[in-house]
């Protein structure tokens, strides 16, 4: 996918895969201008890829329309996606919710701006300058372990409850964190499900991404990986490039977040 929003120029692919173990893909994918977002559903295979579904079906039906999207736009959105799992849950016996990760394109103060959003452990990275850092925080018992400094973080791929969230869409009251950070030509994102991050290391990632090559190339990669590494659940990755129309390139990482407006900051939900 190319495409021209708000001045930027983008190139993006989306990609899943069941993986190795699993008998159905519960994650979705979504990268059509502006929003970039997967979601990996939970509630067995039927329901969690439903839910899932109805997350980027809530962000595609309420965001790709074809122009530039405010805040507001993407808080309804989120809060649409959240209604509809919900809605799901209560019809299921063993109730169902998605985590969704993404970055959306959004114009803020008069510049364009990518809106992260999170909910889960999906998460979103960036690559810029031969540097990748991981920009959203898990909802996850092993990070509020790894916070509290009762676990290191190397520890946390052999951590036992490793899979265990504390926050899903679908979930009362759960709500995204959200950040603003300019977006900046250059640089490549990319979102992804647990079944990527949790099977290669950060530096893996990086030598993947920092490789070149188009995003569909980047994506085809990515999963090979995920899968050569034992593909013990669904693999799902999004990749963005910002081509032209950002702010000019850094060449180190360097936090430029802010809060968003609606920011939740309050307690995790148990699913």
């Amino acid at each position: 996918m190319t495409a021209v929003v708000s001045g930027v120029q983008l190139s993006a692919d989306a990609r899943s895969d069941v993986g190795r173990r699993r008998a159905a893909n519960e994650d979705s994918c979504l990268a059509i201008a502006p929003v970039f977002a997967v979601a990996d559903g939970m509630g067995g295979h039927e329901a969690g890829a439903q839910a899932s579904a109805e997350v980027v079906g809530a962000l595609r039906d309420t965001l790709c329309i074809g122009g530039p999207v405010d805040l507001m736009q993407v808080s309804t959105a989120i809060d649409e996606a959240s209604r509809r799992t919900a809605a799901l849950a209560a019809t299921t016996a063993r109730g169902a919710g998605s985590t969704l990760s993404g970055v959306i394109l959004v114009v803020h103060e008069g510049r364009p701006h990518w809106l992260i959003v999170n909910v889960g452990d999906s998460r979103v990275y960036r690559l810029i300058g031969g540097f990748l850092e991981q920009l959203t925080v898990d909802h996850s018992l092993v990070q509020e372990r790894i916070d509290a400094g009762v676990l290191r973080d190397d520890e946390r791929a052999t951590a036992p409850d490793k899979n265990v969230i504390t926050r899903a869409l679908g979930s009362v009251d759960a709500r995204a964190d959200s950040w603003l950070m300019p977006v900046t030509t250059g640089e490549r994102l990319l979102v992804c499900s647990d079944g990527l991050h949790g099977e290669l290391s950060d530096e893996q990632l990086r030598e993947i991404l920092v490789a070149g090559g188009r995003p569909s190339a980047t994506t085809a990669a990515l999963i090979q990986a995920a899968n050569r590494a034992g593909g013990r659940d669904n693999v799902t990755a999004v990749v963005v490039d910002v081509l032209a129309g950002g702010d000019p390139g850094t060449a180190g990482p360097a936090d430029t977040r802010e809060p968003s407006e609606w920011t939740d900051d309050g307690d995790t939900v148990p699913v």
